[in-house]
Parts: structure tokens; C-alpha cells; sequence
């Protein structure tokens, strides 16, 4: 993983710098030294730490990150994550590239552990999906980790998701099933297998097929995912998706489903606000 962030790390880096900080070059003297303490201003749920020393660490090697509060951590305003000490022109050079992955980190986190916590004891976990930032996968995938849930599949690669377009162009419930396990076979790749239901009618139909590993309940009320629950018995996984938000999710978690995934939790949240300021 961390190849990969790094490799973030290095284009962000490029994005912002380009030719040059030319407002630090023009009035910081080269040999200027300087300390800055990242500040909390909101409470939430700290995430980006650990990348942020990567950051640190690329710009400028020689600067000293000392960490006083870690990814997972619960903050509050005023609270100092850390404190970073060097080069005043490097720092300023790795202010706005670590805020950026900072915030929105901690904003998925935040994001995550409020769901998480409005499921209370249940034994439903909570589940992240691919509707994430381009490029960013992999950090906001880590985020929703740091903020008390799990990750889905990566992406298109790594697990077989049926969902309701992919039924509808193979001609239904039962064509998608056998032509994926002819794929399978005829491929040699293991991957799990997820299909969608829409209506407990489609839920009966898998039944009747089987040969799949989970079976996503999608844009069920809580009283009708009760009833699919009930009628697959345990025989495969389940998971809640669509019209679940931090009012209702309590709801849908006690209906017995073993997990609910959010797009929410990456693509509809608030950057948590930190600050980077320098220590006179």
C-alpha cells in the first residue's frame, strides 16, 4: 500500500509545487529555520497522520515530525496533532499538500465512525464502496479503515459484483449467474461472487439458482430486508444498500443483515477542518 500512496504523494507534490514555490523562494532566506504545529478546529475523528509524515518526508527529509496524536484518534478544537521542525521553506512547501489529504481523510473518518456508532452493538459492519475520487482510492478507502469500517472490493478486479445493469443485459438473474461460473472456469480465476436483488422475488429466484457468496439487498425498506433476511436463512451473506443514512442505518442494521455499505461515506462528506500554522 504504501508504494502506492507514495506514488499519490509524488503527483499532489508536483501538482502543487511545480517550478517552484516562488512566494516562500522570493522572502524566506534558505538558511531560515522554523517550527509549525497542525491544529484541530473541529472535533471528528483524526486520519492522515501517518501519510502526512510520508509528505513531510518527500519534500524534505530533513524535517523532524514529532506526532503527538495518532490516525484513529477522537479530537477536539485546539487539540495539536503534531509538530513539524526545519526548513521554514520546506514546511510551507508541504503545508497545503498535507491539509489536503488531512482534512478529507479525517472527513471520511469522521463520516464512518458517526454510521458506526448509530449502529450501536449489532453485529452489521459497515462497509465502504468504489464511488470514490479518481486517483484516490486507496487513501479514502484507508480513511473509512481508520474511521471504524471496512473495506468492499478495491475495485472492478478483485471481486464479482451482478448488479442490476449487468442483469439486465445478460437476460436475467439465472443467465448472469452460469455464464459468470462458465467465466470462472473457463478463466481459472477464484473471486467471490455479490448479485443484487431489487425485490424478494429476486431474492427467491437466487435462492432457486444459488452458486453465490453474498447477496446485496438493494433499496429495501427495513421491514422488507426483515423478510430477506429471514428467507435466505443464513445460506449466504447479506448486505443493505441504497437509501440508508445516518437517521435510518440503526434501523436497517437490526434487521439482521451482515453488512451495509455506504457510497456516502467517500463521496458526499465535509473535509474536517485543521490548520498548519507556525510556532513564533
Amino acid at each position: 500500500m504504501r508504494v502506492e500512496i507514495e506514488e499519490i504523494i509524488t503527483r499532489a507534490i508536483e501538482e502543487d509545487l511545480g517550478d517552484g514555490d516562488h512566494s516562500s523562494l522570493s522572502c524566506i532566506p534558505s538558511e531560515a529555520l522554523g517550527v509549525a504545529q497542525l491544529k484541530v478546529k473541529e472535533p471528528g475523528i483524526l486520519a492522515g497522520v501517518e501519510l502526512a509524515t510520508w509528505v513531510f518526508a518527500q519534500i524534505d527529509p530533513a524535517l523532524v515530525v514529532d506526532i503527538r496524536l495518532h490516525d484513529g484518534t477522537r479530537i477536539n478544537p485546539g487539540d495539536v496533532a503534531l509538530y513539524v521542525s526545519g526548513s521554514a521553506r520546506s514546511i510551507l512547501a508541504a503545508e497545503r499538500t498535507v491539509l489536503n489529504f488531512m482534512q478529507r481523510m479525517s472527513g471520511i473518518a469522521t463520516a464512518t465512525d458517526k454510521m458506526v456508532q448509530a449502529m450501536e452493538n449489532s453485529h452489521c459492519k459497515l462497509l465502504d464502496t468504489r464511488k470514490t475520487t479518481p486517483g484516490m482510492r486507496i487513501v479514502e478507502k484507508w480513511a473509512v479503515r481508520i474511521g471504524g469500517g471496512l473495506n468492499h472490493r478495491m475495485g472492478l478486479y478483485d471481486m464479482i459484483m451482478l448488479k442490476d445493469n449487468h442483469i439486465d443485459f445478460a437476460g436475467g438473474i439465472e443467465n448472469a449467474i452460469t455464464r459468470t461460473h462458465d467465466y470462472l472456469k473457463r478463466t481459472g480465476k477464484d473471486l467471490k461472487i455479490e448479485i443484487e436483488t431489487r425485490s424478494l422475488d429476486d431474492v427467491q429466484e437466487v435462492l432457486r439458482i444459488g452458486g453465490v457468496h453474498r447477496i446485496m439487498l438493494d433499496n429495501f425498506t427495513p421491514e422488507l430486508m426483515t423478510e430477506a433476511v429471514r428467507m435466505i436463512d443464513g445460506k449466504y451473506e447479506t448486505e443493505a444498500s441504497g437509501m440508508i443514512n445516518i437517521s435510518n442505518i440503526k434501523d436497517y442494521a437490526s434487521t439482521g443483515v451482515d453488512y451495509i455499505s455506504s457510497g456516502a461515506l467517500t463521496h458526499h462528506i465535509k473535509s474536517l477542518d485543521l490548520s498548519l500554522k507556525s510556532v513564533l
